[in-house]
């Protein structure tokens, strides 16, 4: 057990959001670039310290303090922008990073070695601001030029913030890289929320037209036929309001499991409700028995018996047919074994002249099982064939 399993949950998932967690506000945003880069000016002491020891002339001072002001403004300027969400434009920012370079020089040059550090923050602004592969020579070269100067300053100062400068510069470019990669993480996690929520609507859409369009269908021929039984046979009709109230209950069950998630429909129940749909609509229905499906995946199955749903809702609402024939076996095919529904009528079709909702989205159904889904006309009405990855075996059933 670690210590972090000893915290209160609440504590660990506070820390957990707080950890690489964006800035809520503009305030807390510039709060963090001020901590950021403001530890950074530690390095200021020196020319500082030596401005103020009064080693220099009134205009050396004066000049020296303008061009400390300069230099500090352009690098907070650089830092605070490249840190934000509308960085300089390339050129913009060489220049800017040329002109600390400069001031570093002069500086240096004309007020002694103790302004040496400043090229530490050039070494700093190239590490964050530049590309990887610009900054791997402008740090060395910062460093190079530092030295030169240091040969006129000061060659043990200079020699001493060698190492200092190299590390420093080449630590703020894995720092910018860092900070690069964790951006498009989260860019691409937000890309990710919402292709799964896209998922998740589609998948729900498909669910409840399969769910809605077949249930509604046997309610409105079970009311049909009710109405016509009602003024001779009231006993009948009774029978086929309470079937009317059983399909009802049971959609709303359904779509409720559909919502949640945990709709999974199986063969063998999807089979039964056929006979009862098809017989409600005056079709002659030859289904199998219940199939032996051991081994075949609970996705394929699930696939299979969505696809079963909608061909007969079809059946039922669109194609007039009087006579439909459900096959399911199980095949070998090159791509290896897999089980096959058909299911085919002699119905003269519906209006439409291509594939409806219902048939696209038990494509995107059967592809995401890894199946296909065959449709269209026969010289003798219409045939749907769905298939879906299986084990191997005998076949699984045929027409009673």
């Amino acid at each position: 057990m670690t210590d972090d399993d000893l915290l209160p949950e609440e504590v660990r998932r506070e820390m957990a959001v707080g950890l690489g967690r964006t800035a809520r506000t503009r305030r807390e945003l510039w709060r963090r670039k001020a901590l950021w880069i403001g530890v950074w000016l530690v390095f200021l002491s020196s020319p500082v310290h030596d401005l103020v020891s009064g080693r220099h002339t009134s205009a050396g001072t004066a000049a020296g303090s303008l061009g400390l002001a300069v230099f500090v403004s352009v690098y907070l300027a650089l830092l605070f922008r490249d840190m934000g969400d509308a960085p300089y434009p390339r050129r913009l920012v060489v220049a800017l990073i040329g002109s600390m370079a400069a001031l570093a020089v002069t500086l240096s040059l004309t007020l002694g070695a103790p302004w040496l550090g400043l090229f530490c923050y050039v070494s700093v602004a190239c590490g964050m601001v530049l590309p990887p592969r610009a900054a791997f020579w402008a740090i060395p070269a910062t460093a190079a030029t530092m030295m030169l100067v240091g040969l006129r300053t000061g060659v043990e100062q200079a020699a001493d913030l060698l190492v200092l400068v190299l590390l420093i510069g080449f630590a703020m470019t894995g720092v910018s890289q860092l900070v690069r990669t964790t951006i498009a993480l989260r860019e691409a996690r937000a890309t990710v929320a919402q292709l799964a929520a896209n998922e998740e609507r589609l998948r729900l859409a498909r669910d409840l037209h399969d769910l809605l369009g077949h249930s509604l269908s046997l309610i409105t021929l079970k009311s049909e036929l009710a109405g016509r039984m009602l003024p001779e046979h009231p006993e009948k009709a009774a029978r086929q309001v309470a079937d009317i109230e059983q399909v009802s209950r049971q959609a709303m069950v359904d779509v409720r499991e559909a919502v949640t998630g945990y709709r999974r429909p199986r063969l063998a129940a999807e089979l039964a409700g056929v006979q009862v749909a098809l017989a409600a609509a005056g079709v002659t229905a030859h289904v199998p028995a219940e199939p032996d499906l051991d081994g075949v995946p609970e996705e394929s199955e699930s696939a299979l018996a969505w696809a079963l749903r909608e061909a007969v809702t079809n059946v039922v609402r669109h194609s007039g047919a009087g006579r439909c024939t459900v096959d399911v076996v199980r095949r070998q095919t090159l791509d290896g074994p897999v089980v096959e529904l058909s299911v085919e009528d002699n119905g003269s079709g519906g209006p439409g002249t291509g594939p409806g909702n219902g048939l696209t989205g038990l494509t995107e159904r059967l592809e995401k099982a890894g199946g296909t889904l065959e449709a269209g006309r026969t010289r003798h009405g219409f045939r749907l064939v769905a298939r879906v990855p299986a084990d191997t075996g005998a076949d699984i059933g045929s027409p009673a």
